[in-house]
């Protein structure tokens, strides 16, 4: 069984240009008259609101021309600890000022949902057991229609891996039939309601029922612009800690799923790197390495890469020079979590934006 929730991906489309067909008809003269009839006026065709097409090739913004995007699923707040309701937000002159305040950092989330949306739709009409993982990559990121950029690289992790896999060049793993793949949705009382949602359900494979166990060492976080982890962890299990959220704020909510232990480490070659966010001036000696932190640098600033797109920069014999930026701490090596073989894991997500009126679930959608 596949699990084809997408998470953390962002993919691109070739852009293609449709024009309307207009046809001009001419008529004969009257009673064998061989004179040549008028020309009749272009009938200009109206251009209604554009739609996607399959595969997706018109970006997000022409789909939207005024610039404003779906809003999520919105939701009000829930009482107060005395019991008052919150209601009143969605009405306060004040909190409806300051979310206007924050219109276009909202509507930028709301693009990149609306992108998300349509990426999964795509992507469950075509995956299919048989096809390399590398191959499932290269088709989601060769196309530039929706001009979504590479700010993630595309997560694709396989059954007892529960998340920062993408195959590097030269993986030769296959997507096979049974497989699950997850192709990337007070903190400790949100910690304790999602244990026991979780922990409420069971899976049957190959004839044998497991119960689904939350991977305890894995959360959500909070998100800042050009920060993917931005300080704040959601925990999915009961006793994490005791951090507020806090109104502004923007979150990933994720849930880990497993069948085996419950616990992931790292393991298998790694490919997912990232910039230390708050790192300073750092002395390097190696040529390389200064001229590889160059390239990420002007290529992916703090958000994560991949090897492969250093591959596809042009970037060669790298390996030791970001091995010497990751000991020197500038860059962040984040390998494969993976919890016991035999196992499957699976991964849902939703990000969410703690508005002044109420929370917005941006990236919901008709799937999940």
């Amino acid at each position: 069984m596949i699990f084809s929730q997408l998470q953390k991906i962002t993919v691109s489309f070739p852009l293609l240009s449709l024009h309307g067909l207009c046809k001009i008809y001419f008529t004969d003269g009257e009673d064998g008259d061989s004179s040549a009839g008028k020309k009749k006026k272009k009938k200009k065709k109206k251009s209604g609101p554009k739609t996607q097409t399959d595969p997706p090739s018109v970006p997000i913004c022409e789909l939207y021309p005024n610039g404003v995007f779906p809003v999520g699923e919105e939701c009000e707040y829930p009482p107060l600890q005395d019991g008052r309701s919150a209601a009143w937000r969605m009405s306060s002159e004040e909190k409806l000022v300051l979310d206007e305040a924050r219109e276009d950092m909202w509507n930028d989330y709301r693009q990149a949902a609306e992108a998300h949306r349509q990426v999964r739709q795509y992507v469950k009409s075509w995956i299919k057991p048989g096809l390399s993982m590398i191959d499932i990559c290269r088709r989601l990121i060769k196309e530039r229609g929706l001009k979504a950029g590479l700010a993630f690289p595309t997560g694709c992790s396989l059954n007892n891996c529960a998340a920062h896999y993408t195959p590097n060049a030269g993986d030769p793993t296959v997507l096979k039939y049974d497989d699950c793949a997850g192709i990337d949705v007070r903190l400790c009382d949100v910690g304790e309601s999602i244990q026991e949602v979780m922990e409420s359900y069971e899976v049957e494979l190959d004839g044998k029922t497991y119960q689904v166990k939350p991977i305890r060492n894995l959360n959500g976080h909070s998100i800042g612009p050009y920060r993917i982890h931005a300080g704040k962890t959601v925990p999915i299990v009961k006793g994490g800690e005791a951090t507020r959220m806090e109104e502004g704020e923007v979150y990933a909510i994720e849930t880990f799923g497993s069948t085996g232990k419950g616990v992931v480490h790292d393991d298998m070659d790694c490919s997912h790197y990232m910039k230390n966010f708050d790192v300073g001036h750092v002395p390097i000696r190696l040529p390389r390495a200064k001229h590889l932190l160059n390239v990420v640098n002007e290529n992916f600033g703090t958000l994560a890469f991949c090897r492969r797109w250093l591959d596809r920069l042009g970037e060669s014999k790298y390996l030791m020079a970001l091995k010497n930026l990751c000991d020197l701490g500038i860059i962040d090596p984040y390998p494969p979590l993976c919890d016991a073989k035999g196992s499957h894991t699976a991964q849902y997500e939703h990000t969410i934006l703690l508005r002044p009126t109420c929370k917005e679930v941006v990236s919901r959608g008709d799937d999940y």
